[in-house]
C-alpha cells in the first residue's frame, strides 16, 4: 500500500486552492444532481484514468451517502448492470464520453446530449458538466502527486 505521497500538501504552497475547491465543490452541491450520481461519475473518472486515490476516496462518499455496495462495485461494469437508473446511466455514459478518446467522432454526439436532456434540465447538465470539471481539475493531482488514498484531506500528503 502506498504510504507516500510524492509531493507535499499543497496548500501551504498554493492557499489559493482552498476557496477553489471549496467553491466547486458548492457549484455541483446545488441540488439538481444526486448527490450520489456525483459520486458514482467521480468514481466512475477516477477508475477511467487509473486513479487508485480518487476510486478510494468517491467509494467512501458513496458509502456516506447510502449506496449500496453492489452499486459500488458494478460502476466499473454499469452498462449492464441492473442497479443504476436510467438518468444515473447517462450521466456515467457521459463520463464515459468525456474522458475516453473517440476517434471515429465527436466525444458527446448530439444523441448522447439529446438522453442527457431527456433527464436533466439546463441547470442539472451544467452540473453535471461541472462535476467533470471538478473531477478533471483533480485528476493531475492524483496522478502526479499522489496523494495518499484512504487518508482524510489534509493528512494524505507525506
Amino acid at each position: 500500500m502506498q504510504t507516500t505521497s510524492r509531493l507535499p500538501d499543497p496548500m501551504p504552497l498554493f492557499p489559493e486552492i482552498t476557496p477553489l475547491a471549496a467553491g466547486m465543490a458548492k457549484l455541483i452541491a446545488n441540488g439538481t444532481v444526486p448527490e450520489a450520481t456525483v459520486h458514482l461519475m467521480q468514481l466512475r473518472a477516477g477508475q477511467i484514468v487509473g486513479s487508485t486515490y480518487h476510486t478510494i476516496y468517491q467509494t467512501s462518499l458513496l458509502r456516506k451517502a447510502g449506496v449500496t455496495e453492489d452499486q459500488i462495485t458494478a460502476v466499473a461494469s454499469w452498462q449492464d448492470a441492473p442497479y443504476f437508473s436510467d438518468a444515473e446511466r447517462v450521466a456515467l455514459e457521459l463520463t464515459e464520453a468525456v474522458l475516453t478518446p473517440n476517434r471515429t467522432g465527436e466525444r458527446v454526439p448530439d444523441e448522447l446530449y439529446g438522453r442527457a436532456a431527456a433527464h436533466y434540465d439546463d441547470k442539472a447538465l451544467w452540473t453535471l458538466t461541472l462535476v467533470l470539471a471538478q473531477i478533471c481539475f483533480f485528476v493531475p493531482v492524483a496522478l502526479i502527486a499522489k496523494p495518499i488514498p484512504g487518508r482524510p484531506l489534509g493528512k494524505n500528503y507525506s
